[in-house]
């Protein structure tokens, strides 16, 4: 009984198998390779696990991205939504702060908001979650925008849903292509004109 104990013991638990598994598409995305193009059988190995065990956490390549994507960009949500639920005091200073929070997870993780591109255009799962995640942070843009009417401090004249929408494109557009095409120094001033685009549109 005392063999059998340890090799449960020495098993990974789901956790570390998750871990491996994210690690294992983190890598393969870095060398260029797209999603599409890279095999659950690839993605085993480099995990070093059995292409069998993949298949009793994940039911394909879909679910295992969507993992990804929540464990990579969590922190691009949390900072802008940490930054919607302050009071503005300290004006577009404030917005900088969190433009560069969001570019730093993105430099991080460089490959998973492409790869979710890419594979949303096809499979209505991942373009499901990628919808739902962007349209609950756009509710919460939403949701501000119109509180700070209702305070009058935003102009009535501000279409909030739509405006809602726009800064969430334009943000996730310009951070995206930013990094594609400039490194790291360039990323405080990118930071600084976001900072003052979103500024100006909300309270200009």
């Amino acid at each position: 009984m005392a063999s059998v104990t340890r090799a449960r013991r020495n098993r990974p638990t789901r956790e570390e198998i998750v871990r491996r598994l994210v690690e294992a598409v983190e890598n393969e995305l870095s060398t260029g390779t797209p999603y599409t193009e890279i095999s659950v059988q690839r993605i085993a190995e480099q995990a070093r696990i059995a292409r069998s065990t993949f298949y009793l956490h994940f039911p394909d390549k879909s679910r295992l991205l969507i993992t990804v994507a929540d464990e990579a960009l969590q922190g691009l949500f949390d900072a802008a939504t940490a930054w919607w639920a302050a009071d503005h005091a300290d004006g577009p200073a404030g917005v900088e702060r969190a433009m560069t929070a969001m570019l730093r997870v993105y430099r991080a993780h460089p490959k998973v908001l492409p790869a979710l591109a890419e594979v949303s255009c096809y499979d209505y799962e991942v373009a499901s979650y990628w919808l739902g995640k962007v349209g609950a942070f756009v509710d919460t843009e939403q949701r501000r925008l119109e509180k700070e009417q209702r305070a009058g401090t935003v102009s009535v004249d501000l279409d909030c849903a739509n405006t809602a929408r726009l800064l969430a494109a334009m943000v996730e557009r310009t951070i995206s292509l930013h990094c594609a095409a400039s490194g790291p120094e360039a990323d405080p001033a990118v930071a600084k004109a976001l900072a003052r685009s979103i500024w100006l549109t909300i309270y200009g």
